[in-house]
């Protein structure tokens, strides 16, 4: 696998991360949580990429309010 074909799924928009310390990773889409990051599982289990990745969406942030001093 080369890295255009990689995925991260800290980049993805199922991605979270759980409360139980032994799970700490979990996939929304997949339902599943794990010790490792879901796309590594999907990978070892599958062979092939994660095919449910979706990137995150971007939200803009506003400018930072600049106060005018008199």
């Amino acid at each position: 696998m080369n890295d255009q074909n990689r995925v991260n799924c800290w980049g993805c928009r199922h991605f979270a991360t759980s409360w139980e310390p032994r799970r700490p990773y979990l996939c929304k889409l997949l339902g599943f949580k794990s010790r490792v990051l879901p796309c590594l599982e999907v990978v070892s289990a599958d062979g092939k990429p994660c095919l449910g990745f979706s990137p995150k969406q971007v939200v803009p942030t506003k400018p930072p309010r600049v106060r005018l001093e008199a």
